[in-house]
């Protein structure tokens, strides 16, 4: 890394840029990894100086060097001008909202939301008097129908969580700030590698870092990223909730972060070979990845994204509960398990019918969602067929 930090002189790659943000070797003694800053107390030299507060750092919770070197590096990434932090991936989706949502408000979020959103708009909103309405994924320019005199902002998920739809972000946030609303779009499936949702009209972008960032199953971190409009409301929200990582896990973040372009590329390749093939088997009705030609949200995909990430869906034909937990159980290197975003591949069964309200599920058969993580995708493959060979023998 160059001695001179000056970011008008940083390449323009983000392959070369996620190993370089954050980092300021020359100010820690020439080494290369930002150091994990573990503290809560701040010491001020005299008594003005914690009269004025106007030293760097006053105190653990609001930021070390170890969360500011994170912060500044995702900003960056996001194109955005502020960057908060968060112990996870729903703590960074409900402190975005409540950045901006207040007692007698209107929310609108799409029907296909990450589902812990979803009880968090359900129970803690309606709580606070936050009133809630869920549309379809696909509304397009249409969601200004939706909107009320009280509507402050419209969450998007691009994908949608399990069944991935593609909203298109650009439409939604036109119709948006004709009236002054607030658009928060959830980028974890793309990370700001692939998806720069502040570019494309959203005014807050919104990461789970516990998945590709720190990317390797072993961290709970989210992160929230905001426009200069919504910067000022994103401190607000840190500082009021209270709202910080853990200085272990921002450092794991950080140092995920620079493997994150080459992690991607390959949870590319072979997320979409392992799609493609997918797509080819008997046994599967349909196969749900925008990235694949024949998929709905294909042209919006490859208008507003730069790469796929490893997470897709695929729906089975129809087959009995024995023979589903008969391909399941017996794989060998999908592991079943909730999250993803790390090395390693997984899978899990799913069924979105009783917690949609807006649109309706249509699945012929049991639905799974895959994530492909970094094995060898003949490996996988040859995991998936035997697989299937125990599904049709369990029949």
């Amino acid at each position: 890394m160059a001695k001179n930090d000056d970011s008008s002189e940083r390449p323009e790659h983000p392959e070369t840029e996620v190993v370089h943000l954050g980092r300021k070797p020359f100010e820690q003694h020439g080494f290369v990894n930002t150091p994990v800053y573990r503290g809560s107390t701040v010491l001020f030299p005299t008594l003005d100086a914690i009269k004025k507060r106007t030293q760097e750092f006053t105190y653990g919770r609001r930021a070390t060097p170890t969360t500011q070197a994170l912060e500044e590096a995702i900003a960056h990434l996001e194109g955005g001008v502020k960057t908060v932090l968060t112990s996870s991936g729903l703590a960074a989706i409900s402190t975005a909202v409540l950045a901006f949502a207040e007692s007698g408000d209107h929310i609108l979020i799409p029907d296909n939301v990450y589902q812990p959103s979803r009880t968090f708009a359900d129970k803690m909103l309606k709580k606070l008097g936050v009133e809630t309405t869920y549309y379809d994924p696909l509304v397009g320019a249409d969601i200004a129908k939706l909107f009320r005199p009280n509507t402050k902002l419209v969450l998007v998920e691009a994908p949608g969580s399990q069944t991935f739809e593609m909203p298109d972000i650009p439409a939604i946030a036109a119709a948006a700030k004709a009236k002054n609303i607030w658009v928060l779009a959830d980028n974890t499936w793309a990370t700001p590698l692939f998806c720069k949702p502040l570019s494309l009209g959203a005014d807050v972008s919104i990461e789970a870092a516990t998945k590709y960032i720190v990317g390797h199953a072993d961290a709970m971190m989210g992160s929230v990223t905001g426009n200069a409009r919504a910067a000022k409301f994103l401190d607000n929200a840190k500082e009021t909730l209270g709202t910080c990582p853990g200085s272990e896990e921002t450092y794991l973040a950080l140092r995920g972060l620079r493997t994150l372009a080459v992690r991607l590329d390959r949870h590319q390749s072979s997320g979409i070979a392992i799609a493609e093939w997918l797509a080819g088997r008997p046994e599967v009705d349909r196969v749900l990845h925008p990235a694949l030609p024949g998929d709905s949200g294909h042209a919006l995909w490859k208008r507003d994204f730069t790469g796929a990430s490893g997470l897709f869906a695929a729906v089975l034909k129809p087959a009995p509960e024995k023979s589903l937990a008969a391909f399941l159980d017996g794989l060998k290197l999908f592991g079943m398990g909730y999250s993803w975003g790390g090395y390693e591949s997984l899978v899990i069964p799913f069924d979105p019918t009783s917690y949609r309200t807006a649109t309706r599920w249509h699945g012929p058969g049991p639905a799974l969602r895959f994530h492909i993580g970094l094995e060898a995708v003949e490996d996988l493959i040859h995991d998936l067929d035997e697989g299937f060979a125990r599904l049709k023998a369990a029949r």
